[in-house]
Parts: C-alpha cells; structure tokens; sequence
C-alpha cells in the first residue's frame, strides 16, 4: 500500500482519491470512517483496527493535529499490544510509507481535515 498524496481533506492511495477520513488494514482502506465524537479518538472509534491485530496504529490527528486520543484508547491499545504513534496526518502519511517499505504489520486511521 502506497500513499501518493495527502492535502487536507483529500489522500490518494494507491491511485484512488479518498476526500474522506480512512482507516487503512492491511491493503484495505475503509473510507467514510466516522467517530463517535468527531475530534477525539475513542475506543469504540477502533474496533476494526483492534479486530485486525496490528502491531502498530499510525493516528493521523488532521493537518493541523486538532483530533486528541482520548486517554482510555492508548491503555486500551497497549493492553492489546498495539503501538501507538500519533501524528498530524502529513507526518502520518510519511511515517506509513516508511512502514509500508518495510513490510510492518501496522494499520492506520487518518482524519483529513483539521
């Protein structure tokens, strides 16, 4: 999985245009990914990403890094054994085309805007 560009609002992986926040599992993407509060990470924001078993989610908080992780998420993640790095989503994209160059098992989940 590659990403070609990101801007707010809109990311294009592997030649597809997304103008939607994303989750990323694997080579799958998950588009019109919503959460229950629109500007913080919530455990049940999550489940897919705790169902497929990564060994590290990449959070894109938005190009300006304004969605915050709410603080029972991290614990949950570490207890499940998921990494968690949290980044604004240009330095997300960055951080997951490394990973994707070195074959990691992680998942992503990228909010677009702010």
């Amino acid at each position: 999985m590659h990403i070609d560009s990101y801007r707010f609002g809109r990311i294009v992986i592997d030649r597809v245009e997304y103008d939607s926040d994303c989750l990323i599992l694997g080579d799958t993407v998950r588009a019109n990914w919503l959460r229950k509060q629109g500007h913080l990470l919530d455990v049940e924001d999550l489940q897919a990403v705790i169902d497929a078993k990564p060994t590290l989610l990449v959070v894109g908080c938005g190009a300006y890094g304004m969605m915050k992780i709410a603080e029972g998420t991290q614990r949950l993640l570490e207890q499940r054994g998921i990494q968690l790095e949290a980044l604004d989503t240009h330095e997300a994209v960055t951080r997951l085309n490394e990973l994707s160059r070195e074959g990691g098992n992680a998942a992503a989940a990228l909010h677009l805007t702010c």
